[in-house]
């Protein structure tokens, strides 16, 4: 028998027995010595939630993500955390404010048909999305180097956030079940997925195919994007309303992320991208 077809059948009998009896509820942690422990409870509610093989072999091969410990350990260290101007926010990622401005526009006039059917059907302008791409992974030119499963697990198990983040950790299992992602996988330091970077959990209640070929991939930027704004509209978005600081489309923001910094930046961003 080889080693695959050794392993493949310790995770099935594995996921058989977790199956057979009822799931518990993970506790956090807070020391690095833990987590194979954590990894234990979260396969039995993984399992109850119909992951399946290759989706829980991939939660036993995970490792503890050191970047996103590091992160969770030391929130201070994260930008996002220090209060910001908007140019302040922008200007610590990128060379400069009109840099960034110039470099949206451009992918904005590059595909203007796309985007105006975009907004037509989700109501969401083109300068909010080319903002979001931007900042998240320079319009696809880096998407991460974290392997996803073991991010999204690592955030998940961490206690400031537990149990925020473990429904996104089981979705980036059964993103591994249907072969969108593999274990070895990698994004941002937290399980984001592909060119917005996107939690497993929103890519699975959001996904759409942007375009047209029967499949939503993270990793394709029309689907990334045409995902995006389907994640806005559905969570209150108001078509040709204001994003301005205040506003109630700048609020529907906080569903991408949490931090005032980047909400305040992405806003001030497409304003100045749609002038």
């Amino acid at each position: 028998m080889t080693p695959r077809r050794i392993t493949l059948r310790m995770v099935a009998l594995v996921a058989g027995a977790l199956l057979a009896t009822p799931a518990v509820a993970t506790s956090c942690i807070t020391s690095q010595s833990q987590f194979e422990t954590y990894k234990q409870q979260l396969a039995q509610q993984a399992a109850s939630s119909g992951v399946g093989q290759r989706g829980l072999q991939a939660l036993q091969q995970a490792r503890l993500s050191g970047i996103t410990w590091r992160f969770e350990s030391n929130p201070a260290s994260q930008s996002s955390m220090r209060h910001r101007s908007p140019e302040q926010f922008l200007t610590s990622r990128f060379s400069s404010v009109n840099s960034f401005v110039s470099g949206a526009r451009q992918r904005l006039q590059q595909s203007a048909g796309f985007f105006q059917a975009i907004e037509q059907r989700y109501g969401v302008p083109g300068s909010i999305l080319v903002a979001i791409w931007g900042y998240e992974t320079s319009w696809g030119g880096y998407t991460g180097d974290t392997p996803i499963v073991g991010g999204a697990v690592t955030l998940a198990s961490y206690c400031r956030r537990y149990p925020r983040f473990e429904d996104d950790a089981i979705a980036a299992l059964q993103l591994v079940d249907r072969g969108l992602i593999s274990g070895n996988s990698r994004g941002g330091p937290s399980g984001e997925l592909g060119h917005m970077q996107f939690l497993a959990g929103n890519w699975i209640r959001f996904a759409v195919d942007g375009n047209g070929d029967g499949r939503a991939d993270p990793n394709d930027a029309a689907d990334a994007l045409a995902t995006a704004a389907n994640m806005l509209r559905r969570n209150g978005w108001r078509p040709g309303g204001s994003f301005a600081d205040g506003s109630a489309n700048f609020r529907v923001l906080s569903v991408w992320n949490d931090s005032g910094n980047y909400q305040r930046a992405i806003a001030y961003a497409a304003g100045l991208i749609g002038q």
